[in-house]
């Protein structure tokens, strides 16, 4: 027997089991609902926020992005006609907004009867299996894993000892090739294109989360045992995965408390089959343009959506446009719309937001934890760089950490600050991510940068980036600015915006064998020799955090922010108790 207490959500699903409950969404009176339906509802793809607690958002499963042009034109009419509200999810699915008491149980029963499902997209449920938006057809395509998530799928969707009643949420990825557009260590789960002899397969990690980088399980699967091997995943998690704080029941808490090999034990149990040792994973970086040539010399063309925001009109467009060209329509995890199959490279579409490398969580607009309108906001970054570079940013509204700001070159979660005047909005900024091959989540840089100056110290970036002949941001971090210490490079750049030195960060000698003590001697240094003439350099003790401190608080501090870029940020007080993603 154990004395802990089972965590409040864990407490609904003992007495009623989310399968158990749907039945009463036929008669529940969606004007006045209770904290429990607010629990169940989400297991279906239902909730409402805080923010307004009178409407109500649904979430569609988009099964691996793949998604029909009578699916769109259908979702279109449906925005339409209830004047909604659409934004692409980082799962590659979709989220409508605006719905509410009166019309939500309607537009839940029409989507589902074309053909998608809103069943556990939400809630403590296994979440739309993601995988790289050119599967199967992208000319670094090995494996095409959609038979695999179309199997993986049938087995949890609607299940009732699954529906609702796992620990917490399951991410899961997987990918058959050898280059993807975006990262998928973030996962709980992910299987990656791996080689083991001459056979190819995945190889198998765990316990990612936006914060954390998935670990491998030393494992290799072939394709004919994913599936197998997913479902006694999931079945050792429902069984021993945690249910007490609800802040520690994600698999990597699990991890982290009864360590990988026991865990691993649990799932031998359920698989009843041996497995071999991990093979040799096949993943490399590669750069995507706008138009991407395929397998079969056709060509895929990435549709850029206004920071996940699209409109029914766009929709429709897109609709008429691939079934004129008999183009396949997928929704990418970076928030994007591609078209498959085309013959050529032209599409009749304006794109100005040179938003194909950004992801920006939904924003203070949908989401009671956000800070920032994220979406709005993120035009205040240095996009025409950021594009020209192909530099994959993440937004997050708070450090929960939707817009994977730690899995990509360059990351921030938007915050509220008072730390440099009247100033509201500010960011934590984090580079160094080895993301594509699940090497480290990025480092902490600043703790809190004023919005007004967001800008420069990216562009500041950019600039090291550009003088260091380095092919992509990310092999930018692992050769420069991952040898240095993030104290470092944070005075490096206030340094520089102060002084106006166009003076270049060069790699140094790897400092891996070094005491912390000697690495810090070494950098201040540099820094003596790299500015001599500068103001703050003589002040640095030590440590770099004081000088660090002292120079932000000079070259930051305001008085009264424009209210164009900074507004005063006005939280509705509602109870946060029921959102969590």
């Amino acid at each position: 027997m154990t004395d802990k207490k089972l965590n409040k959500r864990e407490r609904h699903k003992a007495t009623l089991s989310p399968f158990e409950y749907y039945p009463q969404i036929e008669t529940l009176d969606f004007t006045s609902v209770s904290e429990g339906d607010v629990f169940y509802l989400q297991d279906f793809g239902i909730f409402n926020t805080p923010i307004e607690e009178e409407d109500y958002t649904l979430r569609l499963r988009i099964t691996a992005g793949r998604i029909t042009s009578a699916q769109l034109r259908a979702i279109s009419e449906i925005v339409t006609r209830h004047n909604l509200e659409i934004i692409l999810t980082a799962r590659a699915g979709m989220q409508l907004h605006g719905l509410n008491s009166e019309n939500i149980l309607n537009i839940f029963k029409q989507i589902n009867d074309i053909g998608i499902s809103t069943w556990q997209t939400f809630g403590d449920n296994v979440r739309n299996i993601v995988t790289d938006v050119y599967d199967g057809r992208g000319s670094a395509s090995v494996i095409e894993t959609y038979p695999l998530i179309l199997q993986m799928q049938e087995y949890f969707l609607k299940t009732p000892h699954l529906v609702g009643m796992l620990p917490r949420r399951i991410s899961t990825g997987i990918s058959g090739n050898s280059a993807n557009v975006t990262s998928f260590f973030a996962n709980d789960l992910y299987f990656a294109l791996a080689k083991r002899g001459d056979s190819f397969g995945f190889n198998v990690y765990m316990g990612g989360k936006n914060t954390e980088i998935a670990r491998s399980a030393d494992i290799f699967l072939l394709s004919d045992e994913v599936v197998s091997f997913f479902i006694a995943f999931i079945e050792a998690f429902n069984k021993h995965g945690l249910r007490f704080t609800r802040s520690r029941t994600r698999l990597f808490y699990l991890l982290e408390e009864i360590g990988m090999e026991t865990f691993l034990e649990h799932i031998a149990h359920e698989y009843q089959k041996t497995w071999h040792k991990a093979g040799e994973l096949v993943l490399e970086k590669a750069r995507f343009s706008q138009y991407q040539q395929l397998r079969d010399g056709s060509y895929a063309f990435c549709y850029e959506s206004n920071f996940g925001r699209v409109s029914a009109e766009e929709l429709n467009a897109i609709a008429d446009f691939a079934e004129a060209h008999s183009a396949e329509v997928r929704l990418g995890i970076d928030h994007n719309i591609y078209l498959l199959g085309l013959s050529e490279q032209y599409v009749p579409f304006e794109h100005l937001t040179k938003s194909q490398t950004v992801v920006a969580c939904a924003g203070s607009h949908y989401c009671p934890y956000s800070f920032w309108n994220i979406k709005d906001d993120a035009q205040l970054l240095p996009l025409e760089k950021i594009h020209e570079h192909r530099i994959q940013i993440g937004i997050s509204g708070c450090a929960k950490g939707c817009g994977r700001h730690q899995h990509c070159d360059i990351g921030l979660i938007g915050l509220r600050t008072n730390n440099f005047g009247d100033a509201d909005k500010g960011a934590r900024i984090y580079i160094g991510a080895e993301h594509s091959t699940g090497i480290s989540v990025g480092r902490e840089l600043f703790e809190m940068v004023p919005l007004e100056y967001i800008r420069s110290v990216i562009d500041s970036l950019i600039e090291e980036y550009e003088q260091s002949g380095c092919d992509t941001f990310e092999s930018f971090s692992t050769d420069i600015l991952n040898r240095y210490s993030a104290e470092f490079i944070a005075l490096w750049i206030l340094v520089k915006l102060e002084s106006g030195s166009t003076i270049k960060l060069h790699a140094i000698d790897t400092q891996d064998n070094l005491c912390e003590e000697d690495k810090f001697i070494i950098e201040k240094e540099l820094l003596f020799q790299c500015f001599p003439k500068a103001s703050y350099v003589p002040l640095i003790d030590d440590n770099f955090s004081d000088t660090i401190r002292q120079l932000s608080k000079k070259l930051w501090s305001v008085g009264k922010s424009d209210p164009k870029i900074a507004p005063q940020i006005k939280k509705l007080l509602s109870s946060k108790k029921y959102w969590e993603v």
